[in-house]
This record gives C-alpha cells, structure tokens and sequence, in this order.
C-alpha cells in the first residue's frame, strides 16, 4: 500500500456509519447545533486574510481581529 490517499470508495468502506433511528437524530442535532468557536472558525476561513492570521495566532485572536469590532445598528 503505497498511496496515502483514498479514494472515496475505498474510504467509505471501512468507516462504519450509525444506521439506526437513534444515530440519524443524533447526527441530525449535531449537524443543526455548532458550537460558536466553530461557526467562528468557518467564518473565518471564508475569509483568506483571516485565514492568514489565523496560521500564525490561531483562530479566536483571528476572529477577533477581523471581526469582533463589528457594531450592530
């Protein structure tokens, strides 16, 4: 096995999904409720500038760099 990478075939056949009622509504919440530092976090990697930063200073002192001085009027 030489090649590191997969192909989506390949990598979906080893990792074992929770196909039960109880797993799917699990999934289903988990999806719906992201934690803020996540939400933060794909904000701003929408944002290369932020982005940026972020590889030097991490994500929450990029967040709020670029954008925690927003005002709401």
């Amino acid at each position: 096995f030489s090649d590191p990478f997969l192909n989506r075939r390949r990598a979906n056949g080893f990792i074992q999904t929770d196909s039960t009622l109880e797993g799917i509504s699990r999934e289903r919440i988990r999806g719906r409720h992201k934690a803020p530092q996540e939400r933060q976090r794909e904000i701003c990697e929408d944002y290369y500038p932020c982005e940026l930063y972020a590889f030097h200073h991490g994500y929450a002192a990029a967040y709020k760099h670029y954008f925690g001085r927003r005002r709401t009027k």
